[in-house]
């Protein structure tokens, strides 16, 4: 089944409410507002049901992936802010048409997290959790999430870490947030799962967008600074998404963590698929078929 586990698609319900917001994250018609950040013209099309689908099937996808984009902040809002979006968000994606299945997304402004409304949005049949890499960026992090994450491993479901809100950067490149705040925040969750995450969930799938920032290129470096139990450990349930890289980063990634670990991803609209150049079909048939296969587990498919 060619699966995209990373796609950005929003419904009507949940676009109506983004416009009838007093305060970032709003959306005035099709210009997105967020905090610190200068105004971003949204394309119209990015958000047209059928045409998605169109583009879709013509990439050749039995499943899409879509989710909550984390960098609109929506997670970290007030509860009484925050519900109404993300239900908006799940009832609108969950009855998006095939080839869409939908990633769950939760509130994490209040005092605990609330994994019953997790399991609440997974038996409906999100394929698993989305949470911010900001959520989980340090031994703390991973600690406050643990209630969810423990749900998502009874459930047998996957986690996949998104990159999350990043702060205004004044006179910053248009790439900026794609590039520093994002692939920082990537790296560094992806060493504190490695430090702090997997120890306390040892069974748990995870699946890091982008490439985890590259981080796991970094093992040498960990072996010299006093990582040397790491060396040769490869993690068969710790899985990377291609997004916004092409051949030359995805050949690094699987010399460094091996090729049954990378799954297909493209982050549209914000970024078109690309499938590497790695040498064999059979390499692209792991990517988008194989992997994300063991990725979701049992319960992967479309719901149509």
């Amino acid at each position: 089944m060619p699966t995209d586990v990373h796609q950005h698609l929003w419904p009507p319900e949940f676009l109506a409410l983004l416009r009838s917001r007093g305060a970032p994250p709003r959306l005035d018609g099709w210009t997105l507002h967020l905090p610190g950040e200068p105004p971003y013209p949204v394309d119209p099309a990015d958000h047209d049901i059928a045409a998605r689908a169109r583009l879709a099937r013509g990439d050749g996808l039995d499943l899409a992936l879509v989710s909550l984009s984390s960098p609109l902040g929506i997670e970290d809002l007030p509860p009484a802010e925050a519900a109404p979006l993300l239900t908006a968000f799940h009832d609108g994606a969950l009855d998006l048409p095939a080839p869409f299945g939908v990633w769950a997304s939760v509130c994490l402004s209040a005092p605990e997290p609330d994994p019953e409304a997790l399991r609440h949005e997974l038996a409906r049949g999100c394929v698993g959790l989305q949470l911010p890499a900001t959520a989980l960026l340090d031994a703390a992090g991973w600690a406050r999430c643990a209630p969810l994450l423990d749900a998502v491993a009874e459930l047998d479901k996957p986690l996949f870490v998104h990159p999350g809100a990043a702060p205004g950067t004044p006179d910053a490149p248009a790439w900026w947030a794609a590039l520093v705040p994002y692939v920082q925040q990537l790296h560094a969750a992806w060493f504190a799962f490695r430090a702090f995450g997997r120890p306390r969930h040892p069974d748990l799938r995870v699946c890091f967008a982008a490439l985890a920032g590259l981080a796991p290129l970094h093992g040498e470096r960990l072996v010299a600074r006093g990582g040397g139990r790491e060396r040769g450990r490869v993690d068969c349930q710790a899985f990377y998404e291609t997004s916004s890289y092409g051949t030359r980063a995805v050949d690094a990634l699987v010399r460094a963590a091996g090729i049954d670990v990378v799954v297909s991803g493209s982050d549209r609209p914000y970024a078109a698929p690309v499938l590497p150049d790695l040498g064999a079909q059979a390499a692209i048939h792991a990517l988008r078929t194989a992997n994300p296969a063991r990725l979701l587990g049992p319960t992967k498919g479309a719901r149509r």
